[in-house]
């Protein structure tokens, strides 16, 4: 099994390709150890030191690092982690699979609501997995867009950048009702 690698935005952040599926829909962001307990495969990720954040796509696992650690130090022994579990036979994920879903909206702007997923799901998303991340839709209030990033955008140094002047840019052109975008934790 061969691995590639690819850096990310966000310097923090690595996305190893492990050359074939990881999941079959959807995404899961694991930000910590507690939240890996469904996944074998973020579990043993994160028994490499260091490690901060797993965050796996349709055929790539995004992984952070301390900032006190070199990738040069870590990199190897998560590739052992990734190789080791496809080797293994396991699911990526036990019981009922990745989330990573749209939040539900319920209220008046429910046509509003329903063109700003369909723009992120078809301009926004497929862009920024190509970056090992993933944003989803959080909620419209007021004329404003509350977007969850995950994976390589959170935290990366250009992700307020990529809402302002790309996505929020995107939004206020296709849909004059939005009038700013915001992240949320």
């Amino acid at each position: 099994m061969f691995i590639q690698t690819e850096s990310t935005p966000n310097p923090a952040t690595l996305k190893f390709l492990p050359g074939q599926t990881v999941l079959d829909s959807g995404t899961a962001d694991f930000p910590s150890v507690e939240a890996a307990e469904k996944s074998p495969l973020a579990r043993r990720v994160f028994n490499v030191e260091g490690v901060t954040g797993v965050f796996l796509g349709s055929d790539f696992v995004t992984v952070t690092k301390a900032e006190a650690v070199a990738w040069e130090h870590v990199k190897p022994a998560i590739l052992g982690a990734i190789m080791e579990h496809f080797q293994s036979g396991e699911a990526v994920i036990e019981g009922d699979g990745a989330g990573a879903a749209h939040a539900e909206h319920d209220g008046p702007d429910g046509e509003i609501v329903g063109q700003i997923k369909e723009l992120l799901d078809t301009r926004v998303r497929p862009a920024v997995a190509q970056d090992g991340g993933d944003i989803t839709f959080h909620g419209f209030e007021r004329g404003v867009v509350y977007l969850h990033m995950q994976g390589a955008c959170a935290g990366c140094p250009s992700s307020t950048l990529t809402l302002k002047m790309g996505i929020e840019n995107l939004l206020r052109h296709y849909i004059p009702e939005v009038t700013e975008v915001r992240p949320v934790a």
